[in-house]
Parts: C-alpha cells; structure tokens; sequence
C-alpha cells in the first residue's frame, strides 16, 4: 500500500441545466451565449466533460475555441468553425482587435464615474486556479470601467466593464483590489460579499469583431441577467 499522499479531491462542476444559446450562425463561426456555471471546455475527468464546446460538438463537430470565459460568468462567446477562421479570430484577439464589454455589480459605491485599473497579473501556484497582482512577475493587465447606476441602498454599483487586455480573472481580481470585488464572486471577495449573490454578478454583454472571411463588423449584445 502506497504511503503518497492522495491529495485534495478532484473538482465536480455543478450540473447546469440551462442551455447554450446559438446567436448566430455561418459557415466560418457562431456567437453563442454561454450560461453561467457551465465550463467553456471540458475540465479534468469525464464528470466534467459537460462544456459549452463539448455541447456544441454534438452539433458541430468542427468547433474550434477562439476564447473562453469563466465557469461563473455568463455571455457572448464566438466559436469558429474553420481553421483559418480560428487563426483569423485569435490574431483579431491578440492585436486587440475584438471589442469586449462587460457589466457587473459591485460592493460598495464608487465615488468616480469612470476610470482605469492597470495592476500586472500572475497566475498564484500556490492557490490555483487563482491570479495574483505581481509587478516583479505579472503581465499587464488594463480595465477601463463606468459607473451605470449607484446603489446607496444596497451598498452596491453596476458598472460597464472594458478589459483592454484579457487575462484569466482580470475583471475579478481587478475590481477586488481596487476595493470593489464583484458579488457572488467566490475567488476574490470575502465570504459576506460573495454571500450577497447566488452568482457571481458578472456577464459579457456586447462583442465587436470583424468577420474572419468577409471582413464585415460584426456586434452582438446580450440582456444582462441580473
């Protein structure tokens, strides 16, 4: 008998029983709608096989992931179809070429109705799947932000979020350590604030691109759903 110890136990998703809604639909791609806790790939082991691309390749053999969003956040994602259309698309994403927007709420009310977070990110080894602010080891990180309504009430904001970069959990992170982590969010914020939200309070609400073959600007926004 092996004295190796076992290690913490593998992570099951939560069934998700809400559907990926398909926007849009051509030869070369599809915009889709990806429903909060629903992985964007299949994670480690067959319990967490169920994803938005296991999802589609029932439909769509051919799917090819451009992008991902995370297991809590819901929204518009697009997915290619072709090969030269992925390289097309993440290109677009790496020149920054994809217009992203975001909305979320917040604890506590911001006093400023726009500005600028720009802290590196690092991934955190030692508490994955976290990130870590990181000027020594961190790539750099920019979110540009807009107060959308001030809840005085509720201790709260719903701000539009733009990352002009996009690293893992830079929206989350960002906004936690600028004194304002999003609700719901069971990574960043302290137990009483991601207590406020079944979910976490974060949705990728628009997308702009260009066409990978046509070349035709493309804009596609979502109904937030909180």
């Amino acid at each position: 008998m092996s004295d190796k110890p076992l290690g913490p136990p593998r992570y099951i998703v939560p069934e998700c029983l809400e559907q990926v809604r398909i926007r849009h639909r051509d030869e070369q791609l599809l915009v889709v709608e990806k429903p909060a806790f629903l992985l964007s790939v299949p994670g480690r082991g067959p319990e967490n096989r169920d994803s938005v691309r296991w999802r589609l390749e029932q439909q769509f053999p051919e799917v090819r992931m451009v992008h991902r969003l995370d297991l809590d956040t819901s929204g518009l994602m697009i997915i290619a179809l072709q090969a030269e259309a992925q390289r097309r698309l993440n290109r677009a994403f790496a020149e920054r070429r994809v217009d992203k927007e975001y909305q979320a709420v917040v604890a506590g009310v911001l006093q400023q109705d726009r500005g600028e977070i720009d802290l590196p990110i690092a991934p955190d080894w030692q508490n994955r799947p976290r990130q870590k602010i990181c000027a020594e080891r961190g790539k750099a990180a920019l979110t540009r932000y807009r107060v959308l309504e001030r809840d005085r009430r509720d201790d709260s904001t719903r701000v539009q979020l733009l990352p002009v970069t996009g690293r893992s959990h830079q929206l989350r992170i960002h906004l936690a350590e600028s004194g304002h982590p999003i609700l719901g969010c069971d990574l960043y914020a302290p137990p009483e604030i991601e207590a406020r939200s079944p979910r976490l309070m974060l949705h990728a609400c628009a997308i702009g691109f260009e066409h990978p073959e046509t070349g035709q600007w493309m804009r596609f926004d979502s109904d937030i759903p909180f």
